[in-house]
């Protein structure tokens, strides 16, 4: 849920400079997108990983949140398999607010255990904001609460991570915004960014004597004060090269989501419906679509370049 073009709006009507942006977007397919979250996730499954995923959200409503991101991430292997390196691109859009950040994140993994692999991350990037005056209709157009045409600003922005994994086994935790920075638009406008704390988990459950496979999930958000959960559960069925899935998810007082997909020539694409159980209503819902892929890339072994890989977790 999107609050921070209505917080924003209200401010900027009792004639206050600083507004608040209260949660960060919010993916129904959070699992396709762990890099987005988690800077730590950058190349510690060994691979390149390409995503890139488009939200529609409260569909019906005039000037609804619309978000898209493009992200990639692989192993530095002229340093050693243990580090990774990442890109990333988000923009979203709410009414006459655009917020953009480009990214580039690190990480360092070691193996822990038997089996365990323990990774840590960071990321900084540029993290714009930009209002358009022109979108807002006022009886009042001389009304000096409110921008009279487009004012943006930016600020260097950070994130941080840990993830461990296990053959059928991860978990994550995560902060965005460390430093809760302020983007000043033009020369009297701030929106701040609080810090964003995300907690994820999951795994892979081989059902016997079938080719079915359930993967629940768990996903924690909160800035402290406000909080949001997500669980999910997919069933994928996987046979030689053929990989299609179905999965619900939950949010409590929030919504329910129905997702499908599967991997077709190696791409991963995979749709999500998003059905608002409270406020907005079941019809009003958030459209997705995530594309994925992966493949091996380790430019300093022969052979390894193009074996694809369609693994998700």
């Amino acid at each position: 849920m999107k609050v921070r073009l209505f917080t924003s709006v209200i401010l900027l009507v009792l004639g206050a400079a600083t507004a608040e942006a209260q949660m960060d977007v919010q993916f129904a397919d959070y699992t396709a997108l762990k890099s987005y979250y988690n800077p730590a996730v950058s190349g510690a499954d060994g691979m390149l990983s390409v995503s890139g995923a488009y939200s529609m959200q409260m569909m019906g409503y005039e000037d609804a949140p619309a978000t898209m991101y493009v992200g990639a991430d692989m192993p530095i292997y002229f340093l050693s398999p243990r580090h990774g390196g990442g890109l990333s691109l988000l923009s979203d859009r709410v009414g006459m607010f655009t917020t953009t950040k480009i990214s580039v994140q690190y990480a360092y993994n070691a193996k822990i255990g038997l089996k365990g692999r323990l990774a840590g991350g960071v990321s900084m990037g540029m993290l714009s904001e930009k209002l358009d005056g022109s979108k807002v209709k006022l009886e009042d157009v001389n009304d000096p609460a409110f921008p009279t045409s487009a004012v943006d600003g930016n600020v260097l922005d950070f994130n941080a991570g840990v993830y461990y994994t296990m053959p059928n086994l991860w978990a994550g935790a995560s902060v965005m915004h460390l430093t809760s920075p302020t983007v000043t638009a033009g020369e009297k406008y701030e929106v701040q960014f609080p810090s964003s704390y995300f907690f994820m988990g999951g795994g892979n459950i081989k059902l016997k004597n079938t080719l079915l496979t359930l993967q629940p999930s768990l996903l924690v958000m909160t800035d402290w004060q406000t909080w949001r959960e997500d669980v999910q559960c997919k069933v994928v069925y996987e046979y030689e090269e053929r990989k299609l899935y179905a999965g619900l998810g939950y949010s409590p007082d929030v919504s329910t989501t129905f997702m499908l997909g599967g991997v077709f020539h190696g791409i991963a694409l995979g749709y999500s419906y998003q059905m608002y159980t409270s406020g907005i209503g079941m019809v009003n819902g958030s459209h997705e679509l995530v594309v994925g892929y992966k493949t091996n890339l380790d430019l300093f072994k022969k052979g390894r370049n193009m074996y694809k890989s369609v693994r998700w977790l």
